[in-house]
């Protein structure tokens, strides 16, 4: 598999001073430190999508589900040049383009806007059938969700339908800071794997670990990438 990122404009240890720019939302601050790392590697090592491919029918598509705090987002974008860092202090502005959750019509390189809890992954399972349906079979749909994401039934309708499709282009990747309700024996990787999907869970913090988990062959089955963080207080 070759991978194609663009290069960016800064470096993983820039991005607590990138996150240091946004202020206002403190209380969602874990919610977006949990998935610094993993977009960090997400973006510099594997999505195939550049600010200057955002549109390219063949790109690489990234679903921000867990879309409140939304700050780490934000940092990777501008540190990768989809955003220009002086957008950032005014995060969370009347004016500013970076809201609280992001809109696709105003974040360069949004492929949504989110909002409610639980619409992610069936969007992404959308979008997977979508490219199909254009015969373009190349372009790998990521979704990142929140294991708290997983109370939702919209999830586990998308998860039940995806394995036995055999979406193969679809890639999950599970924050878990033990914030679900439920839970499955095994943890949540079972869940998926039940279901025919390939799955693994890791450190959410291990580069490494992430990278490897990210590109691990699955022919003929939707991966699931679960990224255990410190759970949630």
């Amino acid at each position: 598999m070759t991978i194609k990122t663009a290069a960016p404009a800064y470096t993983y240890r820039d991005l607590s001073r990138l996150m240091s720019l946004m202020t206002g939302d403190e209380k969602h601050g874990p919610a977006a430190t949990s998935t610094l790392d993993a977009l960090w590697v997400l973006y510099d090592q594997v999505l195939r999508v550049t600010p200057g491919t955002t549109e390219a029918p063949d790109r690489d598509r990234f679903l921000l589900s867990k879309g409140h705090g939304p700050m780490a987002y934000y940092a990777v974008l501008a540190a990768h040049g989809f955003l220009d860092e002086d957008l950032l202090p005014g995060f969370g502005g009347y004016e500013s383009p970076l809201g609280h959750h992001p809109d696709r019509m105003l974040v360069p390189g949004a492929e949504i806007g989110s909002g409610s809890l639980g619409h992610g992954l069936p969007l992404a399972v959308g979008s997977v059938l979508g490219l199909r349906a254009q015969g373009l079979t190349q372009p790998r749909v990521w979704v990142l969700i929140g294991d708290a994401e997983l109370d939702e039934g919209s999830n586990h309708e998308a998860i039940a339908y995806a394995g036995p499709a055999g979406l193969e282009q679809l890639h999950t990747l599970v924050i878990d800071n033990a914030s679900a309700t439920f839970g499955w024996p095994g943890g949540i990787a079972s869940r998926f794997e039940a279901a025919g999907w390939s799955a693994e869970t890791v450190d959410g913090h291990d580069h490494k670990a992430l990278y490897a988990a990210y590109t691990a062959p699955h022919p003929g089955q939707p991966r699931a990438v679960v990224a255990r963080v410190s759970p949630k207080n």
